[in-house]
């Protein structure tokens, strides 16, 4: 089984039934979990412990609790008092099928499941305590003020204000680049990465985030509903910093496929173990939806 199905088949396992009380909660849900994307950093978590010689079995926890705090943030960001987006991953987002209330409660639960997942994944679970709290300090950081949140007040504070490049670099490695760098880490730290080990996989990670930010903006501009599955052309209706706009295209381009290169580097002691690693980090850079 591929890798992202073998996530779809845990979170499914994990998460209450549509049935479960409250049931209109329990569906807003699933709804948005399992509307599709492209699972990235799930499988940046188990890609990480899979280099560092662990099992891909047991990161599955912490790759779901990447999901599901990804998803969590993206039914946030579509209501109305954040990017007011009815389009996402495909579908109407939560807010215009349930209803503001009931999508802000959807994306709280989800927030709540990936911690419970990760700190207290259901048995067998081999991997330690420790790593298991070290993996929980590393995703709360990475989602919260200093991460994920931070970069979110941040973008919000820069719609219509002139914004330099170092600004702008300091909004995407918070909002974006935060919690894919905290993936690999915390895949990483799973599988029981050494200090070298972790180090490298950090660089990695900090790298490829930032590609995929800058590629998303790229196609904000070049791309359709249709292709990227949620509102084309967003980021210059509401005056957001992007690298297009600060930088021009053709910079855009070639500084992500600058990342790409050095995070491919940072792949190189890992050997064969790294390689799906690095063609995840191919496609997150390269892709064109």
């Amino acid at each position: 089984m591929e890798r992202a199905g073998l996530v779809e088949e845990y979170l499914d396992r994990y998460l209450p039934p549509e049935s479960a009380p409250p049931a209109t909660l329990s569906r807003a849900v699933r709804y948005s979990l399992f509307a599709g994307g492209k699972r990235l950093r799930p499988a940046l978590v188990l890609g990480s412990a899979e280099a560092v010689g662990g099992s891909i079995e047991d990161a599955l926890p912490a790759a779901a609790a990447f999901e599901m705090i990804h998803t969590y943030s993206l039914i946030h960001d579509d209501l109305p008092s954040m990017d007011d987006d009815s389009l996402r991953r495909g579908r109407p987002t939560s807010h215009v099928v349930f209803g503001e209330a009931i999508a802000i409660l959807a994306g709280d639960a989800l927030q709540s499941h990936a911690f419970a997942v990760l700190a207290d994944p259901p048995s067998p679970c081999r991997v330690p305590a420790e790593r298991r709290l070290r993996a929980v300090a590393e995703l709360a950081r990475a989602a919260g003020v200093s991460g994920m949140v931070g970069g979110q007040v941040l973008d919000l504070e820069s719609e219509g204000q002139s914004v330099d490049a170092a600004a702008l670099e300091r909004i995407h490695r918070h909002k974006t680049g935060a919690l894919i760098r905290a993936a690999a880490r915390v895949g990483a730290i799973v599988g029981g990465a050494n200090e070298d080990e972790l180090e490298r996989l950090t660089r990695f990670g900090e790298e490829a985030g930032l590609g995929f930010q800058i590629v998303d903006d790229i196609l904000d501009v070049e791309g359709s509903d249709e292709t990227l599955g949620k509102s084309a052309g967003k980021d210059a209706k509401a005056g957001k910093a992007t690298y297009p706009l600060v930088h021009g295209i053709g910079e855009a381009r070639k500084k992500a496929e600058e990342l790409l290169a050095s995070a491919l580097s940072r792949l190189e002691p890992f050997g064969p173990a790294g390689r799906p690693l690095a063609l995840l980090a191919e496609q997150m850079i390269r892709r064109r939806s």
